[in-house]
């Protein structure tokens, strides 16, 4: 996309807004100041777009759902039903997610910028001045208020000899035109299990290595142990309580050597991915110099206000830290623009903020489990509903996961919810508008909930508070 400024011969330049980054964040931020009235100019090196479009959210979702057909296409729990299915030109399957990616980077970014005419676009990598001025190549930007919203980039954890092993990251697997034969996923969590299944699913041989004692281990040994037998059931190697202490490629080949639980053992695979964290894009900007305070991370310190230790500067996305979700990324740029613009200043609110894990079948939480209220000192009930409890499951033939249910000891107020399902992701919205509205568990267990639906499974969780579902008919539940 061509840069869109105004004069080029003017080394300086003042507008209302700089928005450092051209990710979700940023764009949230500059839609939010053009609807303010304000001047922004919006400074991004590299793809427009950012992680999400580009390289995250959008290229793996595209690629799970394809291992899920390939998956769901070569086996079935119905009889009398035979299926079979192979991945016959994995190529193909990635420009497919190419093609996705380009036209929503077109309609979802580049056009949207296009329709927002005091939104301008510089090209180039930003440095910040200690006057408070933006440095872009040779020009020089000025404006009261700047927001940096650069985003995050995958971390290459320090093990002897892995940069050496020339490991992928999420961005190469999503890219690579040849399906390797096998795979060595090191890391637990939200993308190192999203793809170990989907390459699972599409015919790679996974070894998936966890430092610590189950995957998501801020999670419940409930939840992470049945994730953990799911993806075992499907092939998936999971390991757990492993310490790296080598990797080593040989001959086309990886080798990890390491310790599970204090033994020596040695994988070996085709190629290994690191999906062990990210790490923040402040590096080369000069930020601390310009009185912006870094964490030991990287990330830039803000208040609940999103405002930098530099009056005026404020910083948005993956880039401030966690939570580090695109849509948490787009409600914090446009937080901060409002904050950086507006008369009224407010703070970042997540009390109700859902979260999802698109393994098969879904990690979806929002609120407080049970064990994050013990550590708050809030006494809860907890109710957990079985998906062969839940009608549309058993009809599917899939009652893998379950319910959970937190409810403040003595009130009706609901608290946190997990969910372990099919499309677990779906079913935890309804609980997180609950939280945020304040609707309380009896209301759920009372309001209308179609059959057969999978949300059917939060109303008999929401009444195992008090009740025997095992009990109910249809009907009467």
């Amino acid at each position: 996309m061509p840069e869109r400024f105004g004069s080029v011969s003017d080394p300086l330049e003042h507008t209302d807004l700089i928005v450092i980054g051209g990710g979700s964040a940023g764009f949230a931020a500059a839609i939010r100041g053009h609807e303010l009235g304000a001047q922004v100019v919006m400074v991004n090196d590299g793809t427009i777009g950012g992680t999400c479009v580009n390289v995250g959210c959008v290229p793996s979702k595209t690629l799970i759902r394809a291992a899920e057909a390939r998956h769901r296409a070569a086996r079935t729990p119905f009889e009398g039903i035979e299926t079979s299915s192979r991945v016959t030109d994995f190529g193909a399957v990635i420009r497919q997610k190419d093609e996705l990616v380009a036209s929503l980077r077109e309609a979802k970014y580049e056009e949207v910028l296009a329709a927002h005419d005091r939104v301008r676009l510089v090209r180039g990598r930003a440095r910040l001045g200690r006057d408070g001025s933006v440095r872009v190549g040779g020009r020089t930007l000025r404006a009261e208020r700047v927001i940096v919203a650069t985003g995050s980039r995958p971390r290459l954890p320090e093990i002897p000899g892995l940069r050496d092993a020339r490991p992928l990251d999420s961005t190469a697997l999503f890219s690579l035109d040849e399906q390797p034969e096998s795979l060595i996923v090191l890391g637990g969590r939200y993308v190192a299990l999203e793809c170990a299944q989907m390459m699972s699913r599409l015919g790679t041989r996974v070894t998936l290595l966890q430092r610590s004692e189950h995957v998501l281990p801020t999670e419940s040994e409930e939840l992470t142990s049945s994730l953990e037998r799911y993806l075992r059931g499907e092939g998936v190697d999971v390991v757990t309580s492993v310490t790296i202490e080598q990797v080593t490629r040989t001959g086309g080949r990886v080798a990890v050597k390491a310790r599970v639980v204090g033994e020596p053992r040695t994988f070996r695979a085709a190629e290994i991915l690191t999906a062990t964290g990210r790490r923040p894009n402040t590096d080369g900007m000069d930020l601390e110099q310009a009185g912006i305070a870094l964490d030991p991370a990287g990330h830039v310190v803000v208040d609940e206000t999103l405002e930098s230790t530099r009056r005026g500067v404020y910083a948005a996305g993956d880039v401030a830290g966690e939570p580090a979700f695109v849509y948490t990324a787009a409600y914090e740029g446009r937080l901060a623009a409002d904050n950086a613009l507006g008369p009224v200043r407010r703070a970042r609110d997540y009390r109700a903020l859902p979260w999802v894990v698109f393994t098969d079948p879904q990690v979806a939480g929002v609120g407080l489990d049970a064990r994050q209220a013990e550590e708050q000192g809030i006494a809860v009930d907890v109710a957990r509903l079985g998906l062969e409890h839940v009608p549309r499951a058993l009809a599917a033939r899939d009652t893998r996961g379950f319910v959970e249910l937190v409810r403040r000891r003595g009130s009706d107020e609901l608290l946190g919810a997990r969910v372990l399902a099919p499309e677990g992701g779906e079913l935890v919205m309804e609980a997180a508008l609950a939280i945020r509205h304040g609707i309380g568990v009896s209301q759920l267990a009372s309001a209308f909930h179609p059959y057969l639906t999978l949300a059917e499974g939060i109303k008999l969780c929401a009444q195992a508070f008090d009740r025997d579902v095992s009990r109910l008919s249809c009907c009467s539940a």
